[in-house]
């Protein structure tokens, strides 16, 4: 073991810039590797320079590694101390292997006795002692010290590399060691990355089933980065979804943690690069810092880390594949340690590979909380909100309220809602029944749609209000946001939670209050469940038309449930009340599929008995998997009566309005946006529409 004083060395020189003059004491250990095929993982110290600081009680490491393409570095970190920085403010990790490759090229020049590895060569009887090493393991080469000088002195006989001069120009002068590796930094280069393409570079992950386990199916979902298998564990007899990432090397785990940690401090963005886009950012961030660390990395690398960095600053973290899986509804986490659970589309409930440790999950649940604009604590450990694209998000912190952990909820909804169009061709319903929400809808007539958890509830109510007339003015209220329309007279609007302590919280209820003042033509309210009810009827029975979802079994569970605490709407109130819509999930062999059970109309109330009447306009046929139009229907008479139409006229509306989304399915015209233009023009200019019946694209 050696010592040195910052007014003894050049490095203590450069060393005494940071502000720390006192003494250090160095250790200098080579593993003598060379000429041997020493296996290793990511990169090995092949050197090693470290100094403790006895004042501050700190511990500096300054390590020379080599890495598998025997390109050397040295890194420059604090160990456990993230809050300091070191060498101006910066980990650096800088490449010296120009300044090698030079001492090599000049010991191999006829008359230089000195070779590269000269450096490094031992001081003869100097040996600093070894750690014991396990059984039956390869023995490790010995390790030897070395003197300081001649690492950090001038090198006698050996000049840098000169760029070239005119003729008869003075030649420079040696210099020592360090002021060569630090020119050495001065050189950067700029580090650039194509985008990475799946055909043209190939995969970064490849799945590995375990013994044990059956494929059934694989899929992409980010292709070449993110895969999927869908497998049968043999043991349990249930499918599992496992998912596969790129796997990092050790020297790229670490370089991605420096990377991580440095992107904090350089993610300060100026109001120009606000402006741009935060993918071009992060990339251009990352580059830069590589470019100063001195790095030259393989391309495969890059987009290694590019991934990771995309998936935690710009993602979701872990569950950043699950969110953009398409086939997925819904995402449980139960608590610590846990797999996560799925609704697969397909597959329908699912474990996963996933899991999570308490410290991790705590983070991932206030940022999904911060990103949807709300707020989670201790003191507030439970919270309903919605996620930027849309997705529904329940979320409990810590073991407050659920002893196994924080725990979550994501009810994922598609950034583009279903059309009409859709639900015909998933057989939810036919066309028979959507042309009757169409008619009803655009004569003013109330409708709820009830079921059970995950029956489509309010998919169907968000695609049958693309039938609204163009112009007329929609007021929406939700506790959090789902419904989607294109429709530009329209108020959305969400309630809100008390922001401070004793502030005054936003409910349902105030906005509907809100919405009557509104003079809105439709209200569509997200899903009755409180005091808001009597409202709501009271706004169907003064003349709005109202569309609302509940939770409810069947008609009458529903009509039970709008009489009992605490809706509390009266029985009179309730015949406002036009369609009710029966949604249910249901199996269709081994699939699971939605259903429309019933379409009923309330047809009054009975005046001997008291009841209320009910006429079942559609009824699904679960044996021929068919919706089926019962031939009687007030609401349709209604209408007939208001228009003055007779029944063949009535026929022929509703042949016409068939025929129009029979076309619009067979031409292939389903996004909500094309479908509710479509809409939007047979309403203002139905013959444009009927003469190019048998080409729609026209009219978009």
């Amino acid at each position: 073991m050696l010592s040195a004083h910052a007014g003894g060395n050049p490095l203590m020189h450069w060393l005494s810039g940071t502000g720390y003059s006192s003494s250090w004491h160095f250790f200098i250990m080579e593993r003598a590797w060379r000429g041997r095929n020493v296996p290793v993982c990511g990169y090995r110290e092949d050197l090693c320079l470290s100094f403790p600081h006895a004042d501050l009680n700190r511990f500096w490491l300054y390590k020379i590694i080599r890495d598998n393409r025997k390109t050397l570095y040295i890194e420059c970190s604090p160990d456990y101390n993230p809050g300091e920085r070191f060498l101006q403010g910066r980990n650096w990790i800088m490449r010296i292997s120009d300044f090698f490759k030079f001492h090599r090229k000049k010991s191999q020049e006829p008359g230089t006795d000195q070779s590269a590895d000269d450096l490094f060569e031992p001081e003869t009887g100097t040996e600093p002692p070894q750690a014991p090493e396990p059984a039956g393991t390869v023995p490790v080469p010995k390790v030897t010290a070395y003197t300081l000088p001649e690492l950090f002195e001038p090198v006698t006989g050996t000049e840098p590399p000169q760029a070239p001069e005119p003729e008869m120009a003075e030649p420079k002068k040696p210099g020592s060691f360090l002021n060569r590796f630090l020119n050495s930094l001065r050189k950067k280069t700029k580090t650039t990355i194509e985008e990475y393409n799946f055909l043209k570079n190939g995969p970064l992950v490849a799945g590995e089933l375990l013994e044990g386990y059956t494929l059934i199916d694989q899929y992409w979902i980010d292709e070449g980065q993110s895969l999927v298998y869908i497998a049968l564990n043999n043991r349990t007899n249930q499918t599992e979804y496992l998912l596969f990432e790129p796997v990092l090397s050790n020297f790229e785990y670490e370089l991605l943690e420096r990377l991580h940690e440095d992107l904090r401090d350089v993610l300060i963005l100026s109001s120009d690069e606000i402006k741009k886009d935060r993918k071009t950012i992060l990339l251009d961030k990352t580059m830069s810092l590589i470019d100063d660390y001195g790095l030259t990395l393989e391309t495969q690398t890059l987009f290694k880390l590019y991934y990771y960095l995309l998936r935690n600053f710009i993602g979701w973290s872990r569950i950043d594949p699950l969110m953009n899986d398409p086939s997925l509804e819904d995402i449980s986490c139960d608590g610590n340690r846990i797999p996560i659970f799925l609704y697969h589309r397909k597959y329908r409930n699912i474990k996963t590979n996933i899991t999570f440790e308490a410290k991790v999950l705590n983070s991932l649940a206030i940022t999904l909380a911060q990103r949807s604009g709300k707020h989670i604590s201790t003191g507030s450990p439970m919270l309903d909100a919605t996620l930027p694209e849309g997705s529904r998000l329940q979320l409990t912190l810590g073991t407050e309220v659920t002893t196994r952990g924080t725990s979550f909820t994501i009810r994922k909804f598609r950034e583009e809602p279903y059309s009409p169009i859709e639900l015909m061709e998933y057989g939810t319903f036919n066309a028979d029944a959507l042309v009757y929400f169409w008619l009803a809808i655009e004569n003013n007539k109330s409708l709820i749609f009830i079921g059970g958890t995950a029956s489509g509830k309010t998919t169907s109510l968000n695609a049958v209000s693309l039938f609204i007339p163009p112009i007329a003015k929609v007021v929406s209220i939700e506790d959090t946001r789902e419904i989607t329309l294109f429709h530009d007279n329209w108020i959305a609007s969400v309630v809100r939670e008390a922001i401070t302590e004793g502030g005054h919280a936003i409910t349902m209820f105030d906005l509907l209050r809100a919405a009557m003042r509104q003079r809105p033509e439709y209200i569509l309210v997200g899903e009755v469940r409180g005091v808001e009810a009597q409202t709501l009827f009271q706004a169907m029975n003064t003349g709005h038309t109202t569309f609302s979802t509940m939770h409810a079994g069947s008609v009458d569970a529903a009509i039970h449930r709008l009489e009992s605490s605490p809706l509390d709407v009266p029985r009179n109130m309730i015949q406002a009340l036009n369609i009710m819509s029966v949604q249910a999930l249901i199996y269709r062999g081994t699939e699971r599929v939605r259903r429309v059970q019933e379409i009923v109309e309330i047809a009054g109330i009975d005046p001997g008995t008291g009841n209320l009447r009910v006429n079942n306009v559609f009824v699904y046929d679960p044996i021929h998997d068919q919706i089926t139009f019962t031939g009687r229907s007030q609401v349709y008479s209604d209408i007939s009566a208001k228009r003055g139409w007779t029944r063949d006229k009535l026929d022929a509306e509703i042949g016409l309005r068939k025929q129009l989304l029979n076309e619009m399915q067979k031409q292939g015209i389903i996004d909500y946006i094309s479908a509710a233009s479509l809409f939007h023009t047979f309403n203002i200019d139905r013959e444009r529409v009927l003469a190019n019946i048998t080409d729609l694209k026209k009219v978009l």
